[in-house]
């Protein structure tokens, strides 16, 4: 494509056509109804000719190379670099977004650079990245693009990670999904008024994409939930949190707790404390999820993996960098020999906790 500038604009299939002349998105339980001419909520789906088309195709806000561990996956091809890109929009309103640069953006000068699917998997094989991760912002909603440049990624043995709040219809789902091999699923709270207050959307779909994820597909699935001091950190929302994950997914899904600092619409509220994250772990550890994590903040102890069964340290983090190492190559405690969950290699990568940016141009035939 010799860098020049591709066409933007693609046709979708999850809509339909209402009888009063305007047209129905199916993409996302928002349901959007507009007007020829008009965006949906998330920015990138607009209505043209009489369809929703995604007018973001192939542009991104920006690649960056991260470890793994960032997105944040801790049981899934640790210690390795994975290509980081996104887009602009999102189908939620998260008063609390902590990429709302990004994410929040109607300019089109955010999608800076351009990249057709089969250059984004070329460069990811090229520098060494065991993944592609969709991220900065939701991936569902540039659904075409994500699907392609998965598809690009896995003939050439590419991993691809989905960061998502999850916020998506059934069918475009299951779609959407098949072609990922990785997912951190952003559980932003668990009471129906909080996602409709501070996010102006729904639980319910979020709650049913995960126990799809969990149930009917080989994704690897780890939940973040961050913690806004007075909102979502109550004892009894964390017990009632925690108890759903292991009745309706599992022990064996990991659980992020992260630190909320003061951002775009909620600049009055405090950071988050340490000692929330703790206990939030802990409430977690006690209703029987095997892997919980604090993140956001400097805290080895909970930034690191243990054996549910004998308790040993497996897996040592200090922020993004790993230090111990105490699994079989076949993923066991080398000491008591149970089953750590997730998907490991042998032998760990070794990237640490750099951050490099890529212009994707320079991949570009």
């Amino acid at each position: 494509m010799n860098g020049e500038r591709i066409d933007r604009v693609v046709p979708t299939r999850y809509w339909h056509a209402l009888e009063d002349g305007r047209v129905q998105c199916d993409l996302c339980p928002r349901f959007c109804r507009i007007k020829e001419g008009q965006r949906g909520m998330c920015f990138v789906r607009a209505c043209q000719g009489g369809k929703i088309v995604l007018t973001t195709y192939g542009r991104s806000s920006g690649f960056c190379i991260d470890p793994i561990e960032k997105k944040p996956l801790n049981h899934f091809l640790p210690g390795t670099p994975v290509l980081s890109f996104g887009t602009a929009g999102c189908n939620l309103t998260c008063k609390f977004c902590q990429n709302w640069d990004m994410s929040k953006s109607r300019e089109m000068d955010t999608l800076a650079d351009a990249a057709e699917p089969e250059t984004i998997a070329l460069a990811a094989e090229s520098l060494g990245c065991r993944s592609v991760a969709y991220t900065y912002n939701d991936p569902v909603i540039f659904h075409e693009y994500a699907i392609d440049v998965a598809r690009a990624c896995r003939e050439r043995g590419i991993k691809s990670v989905a960061v998502t709040a999850g916020y998506i219809c059934p069918e475009p789902r299951v779609e959407f999904f098949k072609w990922m091999d990785a997912a951190n699923v952003d559980l932003k709270g668990f009471t129906e008024d909080f996602y409709h207050r501070l996010c102006s959307g729904h639980l319910q779909p979020v709650l049913e994409t995960l126990e799809y994820l969990v149930r009917e597909t080989k994704v690897w699935v780890e939940l973040t939930t961050l913690l806004i001091p007075g909102e979502n950190d109550s004892e009894a929302e964390l017990q009632s949190m925690t108890q759903w994950v292991v009745e309706h997914l599992g022990p064996d899904v990991p659980m992020h707790f992260t630190a909320f600092h003061p951002d775009y619409k909620m600049l009055e509220y405090p950071r988050t404390p340490l000692s929330t994250l703790t206990r939030a772990r802990a409430v977690a550890i006690k209703n029987g999820v095997r892997y919980a994590y604090t993140g956001n903040v400097h805290d080895e102890d909970g930034e690191s993996t243990y054996c549910h069964a004998c308790e040993q340290k497996l897996i040592g983090r200090n922020w993004y960098r790993l230090s111990d190492w105490n699994l079989t190559a076949d993923g066991r405690c080398n000491g008591c020999g149970t089953a750590c969950a997730g998907v490991f290699e042998p032998m760990p990568g070794q990237w640490g906790d750099r951050r490099q940016p890529v212009r994707l141009r320079d991949f570009a035939a």
